[in-house]
């Protein structure tokens, strides 16, 4: 029996709630979940786009702190029993907070400013931890946007969200961008455009080597399964290929992604 005052998963504002795990309704209420203490705590520091947080009891008190970040922000804070907690959750244990959060979704000329030395684009990245990961790998190599395609998968998707550990709040996020119409641009802005692709006619010891690495870039990342989409190579400075050494057949996406982008953050810091 739920007890007096506590949100069930039969509740109306749980269940409108629960429909922001499709991509169809965030887009129309322009909303997205985020679960978690951590993530919670991420997005209360950017009080402005928490709506409202659901919390079981236990919450306040094991994490204080987000309870006094809610109040601070007039945040509504409703207590939940578990059931609701589990309903919310995409996970198979719930952590026990959830909020909603306005998208954070940045257009494209805003997120890739005149300024920007090192920006990471997804060009049909299906898979939503793959994104997420992506987008705390380059939040935590100092990049100024994280870019991705019509094709790829929305980073508000609670999967990605999680994997993005907070980080999605950290760095401009562009969605739904025509990448190979975005390089023209790019390059008028001073960017270079570089594709990661383990095909690729440069390797990246040879770009560490020669200072292309130095310059402002863009890095293009693709499809887990396929890479880049034909044509690409057009549309790029060069297609870059990092180098192994033992036997691997290859590097997945995130590993890949992460290689690129601290390399070229390393070069960009060493030269000032």
């Amino acid at each position: 029996m739920a007890s007096p005052g506590l949100l069930t998963a039969q509740s109306v504002r749980i269940k409108q709630a629960r429909r922001l795990a499709t991509r169809a309704f965030r887009r129309k209420t322009g909303r997205f979940l985020v679960e978690g203490p951590q993530a919670v705590r991420e997005a209360l520091e950017h009080r402005e786009l928490v709506l409202e947080v659901y919390a079981e009891p236990a919450v306040a008190t094991r994490h204080r702190d987000l309870r006094d970040l809610a109040e601070a922000a007039g945040v509504p804070w409703f207590e939940v029993n578990r059931a609701a907690a589990e309903a919310l959750s995409e996970t198979v244990t719930s952590q026990g907070v959830v909020a909603v959060c306005s998208l954070v979704d940045t257009p494209l000329d805003q997120a890739v400013r005149c300024t920007a030395k090192l920006v990471a684009a997804g060009v049909q990245v299906r898979d939503p931890g793959n994104v997420g990961t992506l987008i705390r790998t380059a939040d935590a190599a100092g990049a100024d946007a994280v870019v991705l395609s019509s094709e790829s998968v929305d980073p508000h998707n609670p999967k990605a969200v999680r994997a993005s550990v907070g980080s999605i709040f950290h760095v401009p996020i562009a969605v739904d961008v025509d990448i190979a119409a975005a390089a023209k641009s790019w390059r008028d802005q001073g960017l270079q455009v570089l594709a990661a692709d383990g095909y690729g006619s440069s390797d990246l010891d040879s770009c560490i080597e020669d200072g292309t690495l130095t310059r402002p870039t863009v890095w293009l990342f693709g499809n887990e399964a396929h890479g880049l989409p034909d044509g690409f190579d057009a549309i790029v400075d060069r297609s870059v290929k990092v180098p192994i050494y033992g036997r691997a057949e290859s590097l997945n996406l995130a590993t890949a992604a992460a290689i690129c982008l601290y390399a070229s953050a390393r070069a960009q810091r060493r030269t000032g």
